[in-house]
């Protein structure tokens, strides 16, 4: 007999998520999918919807999720102007190792870890393999502004010691997410004063920036990426990250009113090779202020965006190894809101520059 499989919510929002941004310019409708899985004997739309129905989700059978799979796995499905499911064999080795990605995603959606092992990189930027260390680094607050904070002394008999970080919003945002992504892995946080020779050759995740975080202004100068943080009151009044476009220098700044209040953060999100370490990753989320850090955290975090945003990452770059987002983090009544890369006028910069 065959197992029962439980519809899952994930799922129907990841489904929804592919037709909807992987290719947001394309504007897939469930009518096409309908016509392009069926062939001559189209699917009902309404078949379609159920799969993408978070309230009442319907687990759609393995050979459609092959088919989702195949579809998504390359854009010359909407090659011709009719969307279509190429045949497998038709697949470059790129397409093939993609599609293989996608649909180990899709059958661990539908059918949970304990029947699929799922890769690493696939449904989630944050779940790596099984018994590799992740280190979580964040800045050291500076003195000056833990001199007036008994929780910050260590004579104290009120210490706390997550009163001397830097960005701790955003660190208890991702270091919730990691450990839940991943239980069978040591996932570790420390400030880059604390950091041991052995946590630079694990999955290292930099928070903050090169004002404040040794490490990541370390890493930052021994990867290739063509973004350069301006320290703040340096060489822009408020700093921001400096990048070229045609040739000439650019500067994406954060804005703030007259009266120094921030009305717009700018987040960086970076992951590459560890440059310590070719078999480890490193990830650094860094904003001019703690709200474009948390920010950068929160595009991958954040329930309602990160299903969106990993499908515009895996539609946008593919397989490359390292890549480079620069997005908005609007702030409204003093809090930073999550931003969605799908919205073209949210991301500022992005490396590599999309294929012609």
């Amino acid at each position: 007999m065959s197992p029962v499989h439980q519809p899952r919510p994930a799922l129907a929002r990841r489904l929804r998520a592919l037709r909807e941004t992987l290719w947001p310019d394309a504007g897939i409708t469930q009518g096409q999918l309908a016509q392009a899985f069926g062939g001559t004997k189209p699917l009902s739309i309404s078949l379609i919807s159920s799969w993408e129905n978070t309230e009442k989700p319907v687990a759609p059978p393995t050979k459609r999720l092959e088919a989702y799979a195949t579809l998504f796995a390359t854009r010359r499905s909407l090659d011709g102007g009719t969307l279509r499911v190429l045949p497998v064999g038709q697949l470059t080795d790129e397409e093939q190792a993609r599609r293989k990605g996608l649909l180990e995603e899709l059958l661990w959606l539908r059918e949970g870890r304990e029947n699929v092992v799922l890769p690493a990189a696939a449904t989630d930027i944050w779940t790596f393999e099984a018994d590799q260390n992740i280190t979580i680094v964040c800045a050291r607050l500076p003195e000056k502004y833990r001199q007036h904070l008994s929780y910050a002394d260590p004579e104290s008999a009120d210490f706390v010691s997550l009163y001397t970080y830097a960005d701790p919003d955003a660190l208890i945002e991702l270091f919730g997410h990691i450990r839940s992504r991943n239980p069978d892995n040591n996932v570790k946080f420390c400030t880059s004063e604390e950091l041991v020779a052995d946590d630079f050759t694990s999955h290292l995740v930099l928070l903050g920036g090169v004002d404040f975080n040794s490490v990541t202004r370390t890493v930052i100068e021994r990867v290739k990426l063509p973004v350069k943080q301006v320290a703040r009151k340096a060489d822009a009044e408020h700093g921001g990250f400096l990048v070229e476009e045609n040739g000439d220098p650019k500067l994406f700044e954060p804005k703030l009113d007259s009266q120094e209040h921030l009305l717009e953060d700018v987040a960086h999100f970076y992951r590459g090779e560890s440059p310590f370490n070719r078999k480890r990753t490193v990830t650094v989320c860094n904003g001019m202020y703690g709200r474009g850090t948390l920010g950068a955290v929160r595009a991958l975090t954040d329930a309602r965006f990160r299903d969106r945003n990993i499908a515009y990452v895996q539609g946008r770059f593919g397989d490359v190894e390292s890549f480079s987002i620069i997005s908005r983090v609007p702030v409204v009544g003093g809090q930073g809101l999550t931003p969605d890369w799908t919205l073209e006028e949210n991301r500022l910069h992005e490396w590599p520059e999309a294929a012609e």
